[in-house]
């Protein structure tokens, strides 16, 4: 037995652009639907949303089955919040609000199994196709095929940017403008001088330490982003879909019984 490698990696090692939508709704079938739908990544969500652990896993087994990576943004908690998603088979995990370059070696030692990290080892749930995996195998192709994402979404981690990304076993800085905003007093500006500013010198941290820089997009700045050199981009939310097609259903029976 062995462990699925990751498509989002391999996109990002293969120098092409990975792409991601985010679910709130704690339903396998959704992530099914949307693992059906070519994105290489689904968002799924510990931190804003209280999807329970059995769900979790049923939506991360529901991607599988379209080889479709999935990505657990965790609780700001402690080791067994970032850890169980893993070992849920979660392709990657995304930690929130990261503050310090102390912050992220502490991720990467929690995360990462030797000789990056002191990830605590069990093996015998999904990840480890249930102990089936050598050990040996399972410590190499882990650190090897799942990813780690540290969230820049305040003004506090700036000064330490260039050591945050430095650390080994963090694969992608990913950019938050919206709580960033918020986080320098000008929530929602998204144009404002400081979150242009820090948008482009992410992108220059990750290219000078080897580390895959990612943010949210809308289809009309993804362009702009991959140009800029943001290489995971994520669009879109099952919520914003399903009202955006609920209200269009209504408006279009609205009309059609008003003409009648």
């Amino acid at each position: 037995m062995h462990m699925r490698p990751s498509r989002v990696l391999s996109k990002l090692r293969s120098g092409k652009v990975a792409t991601c939508t985010k679910l709130n709704l704690a339903e396998p079938r959704i992530a099914e639907i949307a693992a059906q739908s070519g994105f290489d990544c689904i968002w799924l969500c510990n931190e804003h949303v209280p999807t329970d652990w059995a769900v979790l896993e049923n939506m991360i087994r529901a991607a599988k089955i379209y080889d479709v990576d999935t990505l657990v943004r965790v609780s700001k908690g402690g080791y067994s919040d970032w850890v169980r998603p893993l070992e849920a088979d979660a392709t990657g995990i995304m930690v929130p609000h990261l503050m310090s370059a102390e912050e992220a070696r502490s991720v990467a030692r929690t995360t990462r199994f030797h000789p990056i990290g002191r990830r605590p080892v069990d093996g015998g749930n999904a990840d480890g196709a249930y102990a089936r995996v050598e050990f040996g195998e399972y410590i190499a192709t882990a650190n090897r095929e799942r990813f780690v994402i540290v969230q820049i979404e305040d003004p506090e981690p700036l000064d330490e940017l260039d050591e945050i990304a430095s650390v080994e076993g963090i694969d992608m800085l990913f950019f938050g403008p919206g709580d960033f905003s918020q986080g320098i007093g000008h929530p929602g500006e998204f144009d404002h001088p400081l979150v242009v500013e820090t948008q482009r010198r992410i992108v220059d941290v990750c290219l000078a330490h080897g580390k895959v820089a990612g943010t949210v997009c809308s289809a009309a700045n993804a362009g702009l982003l991959v140009e800029m050199g943001y290489r995971f981009l994520s669009i879109g939310a099952d919520v914003v879909g399903l009202g955006s097609y609920f209200s269009q259903a209504f408006r279009d029976i609205r009309a059609a019984c008003a003409a009648g």
